[in-house]
């Protein structure tokens, strides 16, 4: 027999009348659903869905810092089985599109009226009703997963020149570092260190066209403290050093 409350739910709404909204009018006891936590951003939702590990998500796509695709990917990379709605105050349908892509069951646009929310709840509660959790949704995780990754690559390669580490990145991306790990040998058959490495050694080949820069100018310029250790990860990588590679291009 099913208990009373089946299925744990979590709001993410900066609005705070949405929220109190979307609490009250609903029935949710009559989905065996229970409201668990809200949260007002992207950062805050997923440390919370991380904590509560609920069933459904409701959540806005467009709040102050948050990119809510970006959040979306990471909850189902890591949480395949979680069910999720958005709310939107905006029709986008690019942005549609990918949210389902992502998984994402129902795209409605505020304000939604209560017939179409209640629907988004009773088929996501069916979909759970009817999902195997430990096989349903391997689409979706790998689509997922190959979106968060692209988001970390981005970050890297715009940010590869200052001191990073994997839990810098893991935060900007909406992941914890132990699953952005994970992904990163998954998707791109790389550590975190060797991607940022790796991305640094070719920014330091483009630089090194520049007769101008000395090489431990370079290495400081792609994020590399140490000259030493940018000599042996260059050699590694490319299998000539730094002088040598600069010479070829002479």
């Amino acid at each position: 027999m099913w208990r009373r409350f089946m299925f744990k739910v979590i709001i993410v709404d900066d609005e705070p009348i949405i929220v109190e909204g979307m609490r009250k009018v609903i029935p949710w006891g009559e989905f065996g659903c229970e409201v668990i936590g809200t949260a007002e951003d992207g950062h805050a939702g997923a440390e919370l869905i991380r904590e509560l590990k609920p069933d459904i998500v409701f959540t806005d796509i467009y709040m102050p810092g948050m990119d809510g695709l970006s959040m979306i990917a990471a909850v189902k990379s890591e949480y395949p089985e979680i069910e999720i709605s958005i709310l939107s105050g905006f029709s986008n349908f690019s942005y549609a599109q990918d949210a389902i892509r992502l998984g994402v069951a129902r795209y409605l646009v505020k304000p939604s009226k209560l017939d179409e929310i209640r629907e988004a709840v009773e088929a996501m509660v069916g979909k759970l009703k009817e999902k195997d959790l430990h096989l349903g949704g391997q689409e979706e995780e790998t689509a997922a997963g190959s979106f968060v990754i692209g988001n970390a690559i981005k970050y890297l390669k715009e940010n590869y020149m200052q001191q990073l580490r994997l839990n810098d990145v893991a935060e900007q991306v909406y992941v914890s570092h132990w699953h952005l790990s994970r992904l990163l040998n998954q998707h791109a058959g790389q550590g975190f260190n060797e991607l940022l490495n790796h991305i640094r050694i070719e920014k330091a080949k483009e630089l090194l066209v520049d007769p101008g820069l000395k090489i431990g100018e370079i290495a400081e310029q792609v994020g590399f403290q140490d000259l030493t250790h940018f000599a042996k990860v260059f050699k590694r990588q490319e299998g000539m050093t730094a002088n040598d590679f600069r010479n070829r291009l002479a």
